[in-house]
């Protein structure tokens, strides 16, 4: 139960992400990436990762580690990454790459647990870990728009992966009887429907 805990904090961090997300997007009139949204996805990795580690799934883990960073980069160029505590700051950067140490040193123990075809079959994991792949996919899109713009932006393409990874990982966590994962994922398909429609009728999309 503690488990599930710590994975429905995750959710709740992403979903109220999307929840300001969208307010703040609606009071511009047009699709914003604030700062907040940055700092609760940050949260909300962090403790995703923990979940996924406890509960042996390799496709949460794997999902969480490459945008984790590129939260790190969009606060860093909002000027806000440094205004979070030093120690706080090193625990964020380095927890991560301890576990991929660890992983590393521990690789048929972790291979045993993480690719254990008895308690997960092999082609789920591999179906949760390409729709992990495709929701880490528009962050890799959003961080390499975002420097040839110079600045934090969620651009049109950003929220159409978001939509089509949201519905593999649902269906993943459906046959995985995930509820953590289900309850996260749904929550967010509706802002992403609006800020596609928002970017579409925008001029500038």
């Amino acid at each position: 139960m503690g488990v599930y805990i710590i994975g429905f904090l995750a959710q709740l961090f992403f979903s109220t992400r999307v929840l300001f997300q969208w307010i703040i997007s609606e009071r511009h009139r047009q699709v914003m990436s604030p700062s907040i949204y940055w700092l609760l996805s940050l949260a909300g990795s962090y403790l995703l990762f923990l979940y996924g580690w406890l509960r042996g799934d390799f496709a949460i883990l794997f999902g969480q580690l490459i945008a984790y960073y590129i939260y790190i980069w969009n606060l860093n160029q909002k000027s806000d990454w440094q205004k979070i505590p030093l120690p706080l700051r090193w625990l964020l950067l380095l927890t991560p790459l301890a576990v991929i140490l660890y992983s590393v040193s521990e690789a048929v123990a972790f291979a045993a647990r993480f690719f254990n075809t008895d308690v997960i079959p092999f082609w789920l994991i591999l179906f949760g870990s390409l729709g992990q792949i495709l929701f880490t996919m528009r962050f890799v899109y959003q961080w390499y728009y975002s420097r040839k713009k110079r600045e934090s932006v969620l651009p049109l393409g950003f929220w159409l992966v978001s939509l089509l990874g949201s519905c593999t990982i649902v269906a993943y966590a459906l046959y995985r009887r995930d509820p953590v994962l289900i309850v996260g994922q749904s929550f967010g398909v509706a802002a992403y429907c609006r800020n596609i429609y928002l970017l579409c009728r925008s001029p500038h999309s």
